[in-house]
């Protein structure tokens, strides 16, 4: 399923094959020998999202860019399913394995493999050829890999990074702050009204 959001309708290479449970929403340009799977959502939220040639985004995964960060995945990229990358600019040759999370901001180099339910946090670049374990967290630049047993540690480098402040513009300590990212963050995604299905 196609949609213009925004004023902006997608623009999938005719050598892509996109299935028709997948939606495509928006600033979305999808590169020549792309297959986007069942399930998948690629929606653009303010941010354009660019796939290059040979990027294989599998079920249930999404890819969503912001009015901040855009998402760029260059070349030979395979997104496994139920993985996510918001806002974040992935290189050619990388794997994405099955639920990983790639946040706003992040940076993945060159032939780096994130493993199952890994995650690379807010605004952390990864070099190229890293490998991210299974289930561990990547964070900062300079990066930090962390097993998810060293919460403490995991949470400091966290706060540095100010998830709230950085994706929703919401100092942390506001006392309603749930409130006030709910309402705020409800308004924008509320431009959806008027999207319109165009296949």
């Amino acid at each position: 399923m196609q949609f213009e959001h925004l004023g902006v309708s997608p623009r999938i290479h005719p050598d892509a094959v996109v299935a028709p449970t997948a939606v495509i929403s928006g600033d979305v340009e999808i590169g020549p020998e792309c297959r986007v799977l069942h399930g998948a959502v690629i929606t653009s939220e303010g941010g354009p999202v660019t796939l290059g040639a040979h990027v294989i985004v599998m079920e249930n995964a999404l890819i969503r860019a912001t009015a901040t960060n855009a998402v760029h995945i260059g070349d030979h990229v395979l997104v496994g399913p139920m993985a996510s990358v918001s806002g974040a600019t992935i290189a050619d040759e990388v794997f994405l394995a099955t639920g990983t999370r790639i946040f706003n901001g992040a940076r993945i180099g060159a032939r780096s493999e994130v493993r199952i339910n890994a995650v690379v946090h807010l605004r952390t670049t990864l070099p190229a050829d890293t490998v991210v374990p299974i289930g561990w967290i990547a964070v900062g630049d300079p990066l930090q890999l962390l097993s998810p047993d060293r919460h403490e540690e995991i949470w400091e480098a966290q706060r540095e990074l100010d998830f709230p402040g950085y994706v929703f513009g919401l100092d942390r300590e506001t006392p309603d702050l749930m409130v006030q990212l709910t309402e705020r963050y409800g308004r924008s995604l509320a431009r959806h009204v008027d999207d319109r299905r165009i296949d």
